[in-house]
């Protein structure tokens, strides 16, 4: 049997460890507001449902409450910010690329089904030079839903060319997993990313701590 055609990764905390400019983003919007800045470290889980989310969370560390108007104008400056550092310190996880390429070379395609903006997303990938390896990159706002919603996994594997018939999905946490369980298509759970519920709990089809692992998971499920 040969191997999915279409692999879908999340973006943040899957495919690059974005945690770094992310929170340096968020940290610039909470000090203008004369609030400290948030640890890196204790910050990471905060990431991975959207931009206003993660200001949320944010304000919430600080036991700040804000306005809906006032958290729209701090999201708007986060953005402005984060686009223009969108890849000061962000990088690809180790051994991302050489998995890719040996599933490339095994037929599979790829697509990214992610909860960021479509145009931060693609701003990113470019960056890294990683845009082109993508059949299809679609963000939250690209179909008018978010992840765990099967409608944008569904659309973005139509979008990439591919059948949902043979589909891996690859994520760090519950949108991810919720997503591939709505659609009906197996999911490898990353290790390394951003979770609040550790991804273990959440019981994916497959687990992996280092991107060299990734086909080695994808044979298994395909094998399964």
């Amino acid at each position: 049997m040969p191997l999915p055609r279409t692999i879908v990764f999340d973006l943040d905390g899957t495919l690059v460890d974005t945690a770094p400019d992310l929170i340096a983003a968020l940290n610039y919007v909470l000090g203008r507001e004369g609030m400290p800045p948030v640890p890196l470290q204790s910050a990471r889980n905060m990431i991975g449902a959207g931009a206003r989310k993660l200001i949320e969370r944010g304000l919430e560390v600080e036991g700040r409450m804000m306005s809906v108007a006032d958290v729209d104008r701090l999201l708007k400056d986060f953005i402005d910010f984060y686009a223009a550092h969108i890849a000061d310190a962000s990088r690809p996880f180790e051994g991302l690329e050489a998995s890719l390429d040996d599933l490339a070379a095994q037929g599979c395609r790829f697509a990214v089904c992610t909860n960021k903006l479509e145009w931060l997303s693609k701003r990113l990938l470019d960056e890294l030079g990683l845009s082109g390896r993508f059949s299809a990159i679609c963000g939250a706002d690209t179909f008018g839903v978010s992840k765990p919603d099967p409608i944008i996994l569904q659309q973005t594997v139509a979008r990439a060319g591919g059948d949902m018939a043979a589909v891996i999905m690859v994520g760090d946490a519950g949108p991810d997993v919720g997503v591939a369980r709505r659609a009906g298509v197996p999911v490898i759970g990353v290790e390394f990313g951003y979770t609040d519920v550790p991804i273990a709990e959440l019981k994916p089809d497959r687990l992996i701590g280092h991107m060299k692992d990734l086909p080695a998971a994808v044979e298994s499920l395909i094998k399964a």
